[in-house]
């Protein structure tokens, strides 16, 4: 069941006009939320990233974070699954096809639940592949646009290496994943390169920071160059719905001793266990 204008319907039966903008120019933003034990997962950073997003190409929010809050509930509610992850998609909704921002046009907003699957069990124990590609995309990685091909054209290159990720390089300097974050450890430091409009503001990504804060694990917040990448003794992906991951090989070179690391199985443990703690009203670390 998803939730589309104001109504639920079996994702089957919706369907939308073929002027609305987000199918004509990938004129609208989208956000992504996991749900555990049907709770959504740290719900007021998702509802602010989408804030974010919706500031970022001018378009109002449709709703107030209670609202959305209701209607979370709703499609939940609707759908089978403990754990589920919830697809927001909002467009500046349907009008003459004109690049101009259109006046007094309702949202398109749409919403639907997929199985939120954990992370196969093989990959947490060998690791999983990545490629390198130059980072060709907008100068707005930081908006969550639905416009999203250069992302798949960049992702594709992993697929077609039979890698998971495409990790990506501007200017010399790490930037993030075609489809997550990205974090090196180098020295038994973990480095994160700094939020910047060439990134997206991963969730997953403060709550590993956090983590890492709250539980005394060395790291630091910089630029990290395509050197240390390629010479890095563990490199970590994070997602909403990939959570912590182990890259293990780089462009067909194996990162580190080629097997997942320590830093990276201290930070599972704790991601683990902060889900669990996290649903029951608990703060960052309080489990460790």
């Amino acid at each position: 069941m998803i939730y589309l204008n104001g109504k639920f319907m079996p994702i089957e039966q919706a369907c939308i006009p073929v002027l609305d903008r987000g199918f004509i120019f990938g004129d609208g933003v989208y956000e992504v939320i996991p749900v555990y034990s049907r709770q959504p997962f740290r719900l007021p950073e998702h509802l602010t990233r989408l804030q974010h997003s919706l500031d970022g190409i001018r378009l109002k929010n449709p709703f107030g974070n209670d609202e959305w809050q209701q209607l979370l509930a709703q499609v939940i509610a609707q759908n089978n699954g403990e754990d589920q992850y919830l697809y927001l998609h909002i467009t500046r909704g349907v009008a003459k096809r004109d690049h101009a921002f259109p006046a007094n046009v309702p949202a398109t907003v749409f919403i639907m639940s997929n199985p939120l699957l954990p992370p196969p069990a093989e990959l947490l124990v060998s690791g999983a592949a990545a490629v390198t590609a130059n980072d060709n995309r907008w100068m707005r990685c930081d908006v969550k646009a639905i416009s999203l091909l250069p992302n798949v054209l960049l992702r594709q290159l992993a697929v077609d290496a039979h890698a998971l990720e495409t990790i990506l390089i501007r200017d010399g300097f790490l930037t993030e994943g075609a489809a997550s974050n990205i974090f090196i450890v180098k020295n038994n430091v973990l480095l994160a390169p700094p939020k910047s409009n060439l990134m997206l503001p991963g969730i997953t990504y403060d709550v590993v920071l956090e983590l890492a804060a709250a539980n005394h694990i060395t790291h630091e917040i910089r630029q990290v160059t395509e050197t240390e990448v390629r010479t890095a003794d563990e490199i970590l992906l994070t997602s909403s719905t990939k959570e912590v991951m182990p890259v293990t090989l780089l462009d067909q070179q194996p990162v580190g001793n080629g097997k997942p690391g320590k830093v990276f199985m201290h930070l599972h443990t704790l991601y683990q266990e902060y889900k669990a703690t996290h649903m029951r009203g608990f703060a960052p670390g309080a489990s460790s």
